[in-house]
C-alpha cells in the first residue's frame, strides 16, 4: 500500500522486519511542485524496538497482517512459555529472549494476556495492565513507618523486586503495573 494509505496501528514490513506505526508525522512543503512527506514512528514487532521512517506519498509499504489471540497462560515447558487460546485451546509457545523482561509478571494461570500472531505464527505477548503477585521478602514495618511515605524493597513470587510502600508485609498479594513496574495496591 503506498505511504499515505496507512494508519496508526497498522503492521507494515520494511527492510525484513516487522513495526507496527505508532505516530504519524506529515508534511507538505511550500511552494509548486513539492512531495508530501510522511515520517513513521514505528515500533517492531516482537521487541518494541523504536524506528523512524521517512518516506513520500508514492512510496509503496507492504502492510502485515497482525491478528491477537486472548490467551492464558499455562505452563513453562524449558525456556518457553506456552499460552493456551482462552476460545478454542490451541497452545501458543514463546521463547524466553521473545518475552523478555515480561516474565517477572507472569504467573501461573495468569489470564487477560493476548498473543499477537503474524500468519498464524505468535511473535509477541501483551500482558494485562496489571497483575496481582505475592510479596515473599520484605524488610519488617519501622514504628511510625505509616506516617512517612518511605518506599521500600520487595520481593515478589516471580523473582520481580520493586518498591513498595512500608506497610506493606511478607506474604500480601499487592497488583503490579506492568507497563511501569510500580506497586499498585493491595489485592
Amino acid at each position: 500500500m503506498k505511504a499515505g494509505e496507512i494508519k496508526k496501528g497498522n503492521v507494515i514490513e520494511h527492510n525484513g522486519t516487522v513495526y507496527q506505526v505508532r505516530d504519524i508525522e506529515r508534511s507538505s512543503p511550500q511552494g509548486r511542485g513539492g512531495n508530501v512527506k510522511f515520517r513513521f514512528t514505528l515500533y517492531s514487532v516482537p521487541g518494541g524496538v523504536k524506528y523512524d521512517l521517512s518516506c513520500g506519498a508514492d512510496d509503496e509499504l507492504r502492510e502485515v497482517e497482525l491478528s491477537r489471540r486472548m490467551c492464558t497462560y499455562s505452563y513453562k515447558d524449558g525456556d518457553a512459555f506456552v499460552f493456551l487460546d482462552a476460545e478454542d485451546y490451541t497452545p501458543y509457545q514463546l521463547d524466553a529472549d521473545v518475552v523478555g523482561d515480561d516474565a517477572g509478571y507472569i504467573t501461573e494461570g495468569l489470564e487477560g494476556c493476548y498473543i499477537q500472531l503474524i500468519e498464524d505464527a505468535p511473535v509477541a505477548v501483551q500482558l494485562p495492565p496489571s497483575v496481582a503477585l505475592e510479596v515473599v521478602e520484605t524488610p519488617p514495618e519501622l514504628k511510625g513507618g505509616t506516617a512517612t511515605k518511605r518506599p521500600k524493597p520487595a520481593k515478589l513470587n516471580t523473582g520481580l523486586e520493586i518498591m513498595v510502600p512500608e506497610y506493606i508485609t511478607n506474604g500480601e498479594k499487592i497488583w503490579v503495573s506492568t507497563a511501569t513496574g510500580e506497586f499498585n495496591g493491595r489485592v
